[in-house]
């Protein structure tokens, strides 16, 4: 019997790369796979990408597990390389780089490599974290396009701050500065992100790069994937493992701190903060047995949640349990756990089956 499980969607996956091209039609789709593409498998979900105009990642062994998957399309290194040893790693595999600092430049520049790389130019627009400043676009620009390493088409990118939030006036400020810095050349242009597409068309440049919305989640604040049209991709569901009836004034679980305010059956669940759900859910949070939301209570443990099946028995042990899916979007369950819909998906762990349906 299977126990903690992702289901993997994958009509509902290109269902959302379809509607990511109805957002922004007359951009090229870069997919953002990053952290095991957000949960759901690398290689799988690559492989069912195949409308995507590229892939992009963060560090160089996920761009490599896609090229040993049998992956050809460009793959863009959203963190760049961190070492000078690593330049000719991506022209053999054909990786796009980000410059984003002087460091990686200087490499790229003193480098006898045996032909030439694409490069992205990464420019900090107000984010704080990656890309070089305003000041240093021209110096960049130059030395990118007079070295011998560099393919001419320099493409240039940013990203957003608070593009979640549209009553946020700095996505605006930063797109005003990105065009004030580059209006003087001619190249390809990236800015936008999941919330970016989805909130900011303005944004929309030759590229845009959606990551949490192709797995079917909102990346803008409060709202959940349907409002976009989108699917969820993943259901994470297990089974009942054991039914318990409790007694008005009992407790359950680690510290003893939920007590139960009437005689009711409780249900024990095949699934803890060891699968990667979150320990710091709260009681009320719900899950779904047979068709209906029933809550939490008590303290998730490392193997097991407690669940409260009500006063009228109508479940049995090996019945199953969806802790997020379709009917139950991970947007609530992130609420309940005072986090993001990014870390729940990012924390599944390796114990967890996963199954990938069409």
């Amino acid at each position: 019997m299977r126990l903690a499980t992702a289901e993997i969607n994958l009509t509902a996956l290109s269902h959302n790369l379809k509607k990511v091209r109805e957002f922004a039609p007359n951009s090229k789709t870069m997919a953002v796979l990053k952290a095991n593409a957000y949960g759901h498998g690398l290689v799988q979900i690559a492989q069912n990408l195949n409308e995507a105009d590229a892939f992009a990642v963060a560090r160089i062994d996920e761009a490599l597990a896609l090229r040993a998957g049998g992956l050809v399309k460009p793959i863009v290194l959203l963190e760049g390389f961190f070492d000078k040893t690593d330049l000719p790693i991506l022209l053999a595999n054909n990786f796009q780089t980000i410059v984003h600092n002087e460091t990686q430049l200087k490499d790229i520049e003193s480098c006898d490599l045996d032909g030439q790389l694409t490069v992205w130019l990464k420019i900090d627009t107000g984010m704080h974290r990656l890309g070089i400043t305003p000041s240093q676009f021209s110096n960049f620009y130059h030395r990118l396009t007079a070295s011998k390493n560099v393919k001419p088409d320099i493409k240039l990118m940013t990203h957003f701050a608070c593009a979640d939030d549209i009553t946020n006036s700095m996505t605006q400020v930063q797109l005003k500065l990105f065009e004030a810095i580059t209006k003087q050349v001619k190249e390809q242009t990236c800015l936008a992100n999941s919330a970016g597409i989805i909130g900011w068309q303005q944004s929309h440049g030759d590229w845009i790069r959606p990551g949490l919305m192709i797995y079917g989640v909102s990346p803008m604040l409060d709202k959940s994937g349907a409002v976009h049209g989108l699917k969820p991709v993943m259901c994470l569901k297990t089974r009942l493992i054991e039914i318990k009836r409790i007694n008005k004034g009992e407790s359950t679980g680690y510290g003893a701190n939920w007590v139960s305010t009437k005689d009711t059956y409780l249900g024990i669940i095949a699934m803890g903060y060891g699968d990667g759900y979150p320990r710091h859910a709260q009681t009320g949070t719900p899950v779904m047995v047979n068709g209906r939301k029933v809550p939490l209570v008590g303290r998730v443990s490392m193997d097991m949640i407690t669940i409260d099946l009500g006063d009228v028995l109508q479940d049995k042990v090996a019945d199953e349990v969806i802790l997020w899916g379709p009917e139950l979007p991970v947007e609530v369950i992130a609420k309940h756990a005072e986090t993001i819909p990014y870390e729940l998906l990012c924390n599944i762990t390796p114990r967890v089956d996963y199954k990938y349906v069409e």
